[in-house]
């Protein structure tokens, strides 16, 4: 039976069959669908039929190349470039814009036609590319040549200049050596901006006294945004006068710090994010004073358009303007009407 059909098959099971039936049957079997230490890949990586060449092929005709990233369950590493590196969206965007991701597991079964044409294991085509770490990616040119071998995790600052580096084929005109220098990008700080002005643990949302918004930060420790938005966009004086009017809470989308949700539900910092399906961060969702989210900004905002986020909901205006762009451009007009020039990207 050709991988083709297999693949297709596979797609029919699980899409059909609910999950315990089929683990059941697949414990039955020996081989459980889902081994422990798995850690879901983001639904924009290529359901590949693992024919490389094909793929090189198929990524050049959509003017995209080809990233080869190798994992095994239980990786610690690997958690952590999915988790950390591509929940930021400046590099899950330009990710998705430069490449198509395709996952080989180190230790996989599955078939894969290689760069010559032979058929093969993911095993035997991680050891015959000599994997000796993972994660370890190859980002591939459009002749299936490696342009960039990551072998091991790369923090998001300099994960992100090799996307960017290889996906506008700066190679063409410079190594990554001196691509690195020149772009000098800053790490992020490492840490969480809580401030003593925010709700404090135990977070029983559902019990705030008072009748001011909710507005919970969903962030994480490795975030350059999440610096730049702490150390300047909240401490200017007009954002700080906007953020007083909310009760604010700050939480670590992939803790498991416990708390009680504006619904009453009892759960943790990351299963909450999961239910929101916060995708990045940092995020910035808000909720009215009876607990209902009312509105959330999802991407990389500067000043203007932070605050502007705030007083949408602050003002209410939300319940009159669907539009949170027609509220923006409004806003913007009017304080142009009043002598104040807009910089919407200080």
């Amino acid at each position: 039976m050709s991988k083709r059909v297999v693949f297709l098959l596979n797609l029919l099971i699980v899409g059909l069959v609910p999950t315990g039936m089929l683990y059941a049957a697949q414990d039955e079997l020996g081989a459980g669908l889902v081994n422990p230490g798995y850690h879901e890949h983001p639904a924009w990586f290529k359901q590949s039929f693992l024919d490389i060449r094909e793929d090189v092929s198929e990524a050049a005709k959509g003017n995209k190349r080809v990233l080869l990233y190798f994992y095994q369950d239980g990786c610690p590493y690997c958690k952590k470039l999915l988790e950390t590196n591509f929940s930021l969206r400046n590099i899950s965007e330009s990710t998705q814009t430069f490449f198509d991701v395709i996952a080989i597991n180190i230790w996989g079964d599955r078939e894969v036609t290689d760069f010559a044409g032979a058929s093969l294991s993911e095993k035997q085509f991680a050891a015959d590319l000599k994997v000796m770490f993972t994660p370890t990616m190859l980002l591939l040119d459009e002749q299936g040549e490696v342009v960039v071998r990551l072998n091991g995790y790369y923090p998001p600052h300099k994960f992100s200049a090799v996307i960017d580096f290889v996906g506008q084929r700066k190679e063409q005109s410079t190594t990554f050596r001196e691509y690195w220098a020149e772009q000098s990008p800053v790490a992020a700080s490492g840490k969480l901006h809580q401030d003593s002005s925010y709700l404090q643990p135990p977070y029983r949302l559902a019990e705030r006294a008072g009748d001011k918004p909710l507005l919970v930060f969903f962030e994480q420790k490795t975030c350059s945004d999440c610096d730049e938005l702490h150390g300047d966009i909240l401490k200017r004086k007009e954002s700080m006068a906007l953020l007083k009017q909310f009760d604010v809470v700050l939480l670590d989308t992939w803790a498991d710090t416990p708390l009680q949700t504006p619904a009453g539900q009892q759960t943790t910092a990351a299963e909450w994010s999961r239910q929101l399906d916060v995708q990045y961060v940092p995020s910035m969702v808000m909720f009215d004073a009876g607990g209902k989210e009312v509105f959330r900004t999802e991407a990389y905002f500067k000043s203007f358009h932070t605050q502007a986020a705030m007083e949408y909901v602050l003002s209410g205006a939300y319940l009159e303007q669907p539009s949170f762009q027609r509220f923006v451009q409004a806003r913007a007009d009017a304080l142009e009407a009043q002598g104040i020039h807009i910089d919407l990207m200080d």
